[in-house]
């Protein structure tokens, strides 16, 4: 079987649309890996073979007649939090575990009119509350590169299969590094885009003040094409900005000559593990060989981000998580007196232990006597962060950090030190309290394990900040790929 699974999506549209090789080959080989891998790995709480095909035949169908979309022949994972018609949306609970939706998340219908050929809904944490994937009530997924670590949360099963090979690239949602920080895990691209680029119809709420879609990729022009998919005005979600859309792709190119970088002291700091400081300090020295100004960046009250997002995100969820009450849709558990009873016992079957926490945490913030305290609080937090940032983004075009303080840890090793376990996102919590957009690159390896490098930039300045990460993803030339010894094997 040809090693398609391990190409790059950018590639294997060129080689398609010139007909090279089918789309079904391509499908076929991505298939062929699963069944090898799979079992090992738990990328997917739903494969979806058959459908993959079809769209596999309908691709090579169009790309005969010349008609094929920009999107059809590549397999790709989506993160089970996004809607999609006729295939079973759990949000990685038993709360949602038959649930069939009848219409597809906005960024799914844009991708199959593209020729979207889905292999299957990704695994993830729960209502995409965790950084481990640990949190899934369908057991957790690995890191393809030590079976024995995380793959990063919460859109683990997303990064694992482009990562393992089980697919070639993939959608994922981030409300505090859910992209970033799995990506960064798992030796690949991530990226958050602005808050309202990417529309959030048909993406099950977890913060909707947080919440993006995003890619996940083997590399930025992979990254840069399925953005320019993704973005776009949608009347459907209020929160969608009406924004013209530029040319990812055309704009990621040319040098860095000139460009302005700030290192944010305060992502810089204790915590980082020396593999991760030296990589990227490595990554500040090649920027500046590149032509870039480097210099220090401060954004005084980045302290408090990680105070402020656990008001806030979890407040949020608790709002949004009131609809799963065993009334409409979603599990309910019988046998109950009542309706309260019926509520009580349904929400403590279906969700979680994490989800519980929050929600509980997010209710007592929000309560009589406590809001101004806690939650009001946090949004003044947020406001001054959000400040910071457009302090920082007057003197600098894009702000570079560790996209986390350390590598992937093992697997149950944090799930009982919930600091700990919290602190993993610290570095990439404070854009989504800004709504700016971010990008993660692989920057090197520490014990064998991919390390991610952060670049931040201004709202909308998606241009900026991929023709940076293509300059430095360049410069890296990181090439490195999951072992056989630990992980999956290349």
């Amino acid at each position: 079987m040809d090693s398609f699974y391990d190409m790059k999506a950018w590639e294997l549209l060129g080689l398609i649309a010139g007909g090279e090789v089918k789309a079904a080959e391509v499908l076929d080989s991505v298939l062929d890996r699963m069944e090898r891998v799979e079992e090992r790995v738990h990328s997917y709480i739903t494969p979806t073979p058959e459908e993959a095909r079809a769209a596999a035949d309908a691709a090579d169908r169009a790309a005969a007649g010349g008609g094929a979309g920009k999107a059809a022949g590549i397999p790709m994972a989506v993160k089970d939090v996004l809607c999609t018609r006729g295939v079973r949306t759990t949000c990685g609970s038993r709360m949602l575990e038959g649930y069939v939706p009848v219409y597809d998340a906005t960024v799914v219908e844009r991708l199959r009119g593209e020729g979207l050929v889905m292999v299957g809904k990704a695994n993830m944490d729960e209502f995409a509350m965790g950084s481990s994937t640990e949190n899934s009530a369908f057991g957790p997924t690995r890191n393809p590169w030590d079976l024995e670590r995380v793959p990063g949360g919460s859109s683990g099963g997303s990064a694992a299969a482009v990562a393992a090979g089980e697919a070639i690239w993939a959608l994922g949602s981030d409300t505090g590094g859910s992209i970033r920080q799995p990506a960064s895990f798992c030796g690949l691209v991530g990226m958050k885009p602005t808050y309202g680029l990417v529309s959030r119809y048909g993406l099950v709420a977890f913060a909707s003040s947080l919440d993006q879609v995003g890619p996940i990729t083997r590399d930025v022009k992979d990254c840069a094409l399925l953005l320019s998919l993704l973005a776009g005005h949608d009347p459907m979600d209020s929160t969608s900005l009406d924004a013209a859309v530029p040319d990812y792709l055309a704009a990621m190119e040319g040098d860095i000559r000139g460009i302005r970088v700030g290192v944010p002291r305060e992502l810089m700091q204790e915590g980082l593990t020396d593999g991760v400081r030296k990589a990227v300090e490595g990554c500040l020295d090649l920027f500046a060989r590149l032509g870039a100004e480097v210099e220090e960046a401060t954004l005084p009250n980045l302290d408090y981000a990680l105070s402020a997002y656990y008001i806030i995100a979890p407040a949020e969820a608790s709002s949004n998580l009131a609809r799963f009450d065993g009334v409409r849709y979603g599990l309910r558990v019988k046998g109950a007196d009542d309706m309260i009873e019926m509520y009580g016992r349904t929400r403590a079957a279906g969700f979680g232990p994490e989800v519980k926490r929050r929600i509980m945490l997010g209710t007592y913030a929000l309560s009589a006597g406590y809001y101004e305290a806690y939650y009001g609080q946090a949004q003044k937090v947020r406001t001054l962060i959000v400040r910071d940032f457009q302090d920082a983004f007057e003197r600098f075009d894009i702000l570079v950090s560790p996209t986390s303080p350390t590598p992937a840890f093992g697997l149950g090793e944090r799930t009982e030190d919930l600091l700990a376990m919290y602190l993993s996102d610290v570095c990439t919590i404070p854009v989504n309290l800004a709504g700016i957009p971010a990008i993660s690159i692989p920057c090197g390896l520490e014990d064998g394990l991919p390390l991610g490098l952060q670049i931040m930039g201004k709202v909308l300045g998606e241009a900026t900040v991929l023709r940076a990460a293509r300059a430095m993803e360049e410069a890296l030339s990181f090439k490195a790929r999951p072992g056989a010894e630990k992980g999956v094997g290349a």
